[in-house]
């Protein structure tokens, strides 16, 4: 079997179990449509990219050599997500009118960036899992860039599909303002689980 689809079937069930990135393009689709679950989605992937190239340099070794460094920018990923949460909160309590945001078409994506950026557990997936599947013989940098592309694909595929799904099950729902304080709650219902769950782990 080829080392990369060996990968692929590896990182596969990571990519599909629940964790922040895939609870913070839930209230995206939520909030804004599927048009902001693809634009998350677009962010996630970029803020993963920035990760594969810190751990094609070698500077994943430096996060786990130095704890602190690594428990501030984990706790910096959970400041970000509650703030997110926190606003959703506040325009439930403070909007009298149905209140969508498109004026911020742009803002998933640099929200998407910054929630997988501050992730600091994605870096480590990508320090514990990558060097089993590389080979010395081998430039391990070409090799880290290749296999990070194929977890990112994977993201990219799987993170759209859920982002369209969540979509048609939402899209017979007409919003009033009454309802879309029930969706910014939600949001920031799955925000607030996203920022448990860093916590926790």
């Amino acid at each position: 079997m080829s080392v990369y689809l060996l990968f692929a079937l590896t990182v596969l069930p990571l990519v599909c179990t629940p964790g922040p990135d895939m609870l913070f393009i839930f209230s995206q689709v939520m909030a804004k449509g599927v048009k902001a679950g693809f634009m998350a989605t677009l962010g996630v992937c970029m803020g993963y990219m920035v990760h594969s190239v810190l751990v094609a340099l070698g500077i994943a070794a430096i996060l786990v050599s130095f704890p602190m460094l690594f428990e501030t920018i984990r706790w910096l990923g959970i400041a970000y997500l509650l703030y997110l949460a926190f606003s959703l909160f506040r325009a439930v309590f403070n909007s009298k009118s149905l209140h969508v945001p498109k004026a911020s078409a742009g803002s998933p994506i640099a929200k998407g960036f910054l929630t997988s950026l501050l992730n600091p557990k994605g870096m480590l997936i990508y320090f514990a899992i990558l060097p089993q599947f590389m080979r010395n013989a081998e430039n391990t940098v070409t090799q880290g860039l290749i296999l990070s592309s194929i977890f990112i694909g994977l993201c990219l595929v799987v993170y759209s599909g859920l982002s369209i799904v969540i979509a048609k099950i939402t899209a017979n729902a007409q919003l009033d303002a009454q309802k879309q304080k029930w969706v910014d709650a939600g949001s920031g219902g799955l925000l607030m689980l996203a920022a448990s769950w860093l916590i926790a782990n």
